[in-house]
């Protein structure tokens, strides 16, 4: 009977670490499908994940985090656009990192890029609502500047 209890906990505790997972998109023209279907904008995430220091340290300081999780389930739909050096990618996704990078003028890493896009006539129309990087301070400095992007106080 231990067995059947400790086995059903461990169940409902592995579905919860699930469910607090954030599906980060690399494919951006299904992540401008999902922010305009959910209506929220996209935080673009330009990163070289196995040699930016920088962004090793935004990572594990500020996107790891339970108190990111928390407001990126209800706010945003996460893209994630990596630039190796060690780590193979797909022609395609190298390809589209590529031409985001230039589209979005980014010239460092880590920028969180924050927009709303809408494809037209074949076309994508990306709409800018501002920009950051690594924030000193931890998650709750960084999400104090994502949320002023995001939920400008109108004046």
């Amino acid at each position: 009977m231990k067995k059947i209890i400790l086995i059903a906990l461990f169940l409902i505790g592995a579905s919860n670490l699930q469910a607090q997972e954030l599906k980060w998109y690399t494919d951006v023209r299904e992540a401008i499908t999902v922010s305009n279907k959910e209506q929220k904008p996209m935080l673009m995430f330009f990163t070289g994940s196995d040699w930016c220091g920088w962004c090793i340290r935004l990572q594990n300081e500020v996107l790891k985090t339970e108190e990111f999780k928390k407001w990126a389930s209800t706010n945003v739909v996460l893209v994630e656009l990596d630039y190796p050096r060690a780590v193979p990618q797909t022609p395609e996704l190298k390809n589209q990192n590529l031409e985001l990078q230039q589209a979005f003028g980014i010239q460092g890493f880590p920028t969180v890029f924050f927009t709303s896009a809408e494809s037209k006539d074949g076309r994508v129309n990306f709409k800018g609502l501002g920009k950051t990087g690594y924030v000193a301070g931890g998650p709750s400095a960084w999400l104090t500047v994502a949320e002023g992007i995001v939920h400008p106080k109108k004046s």
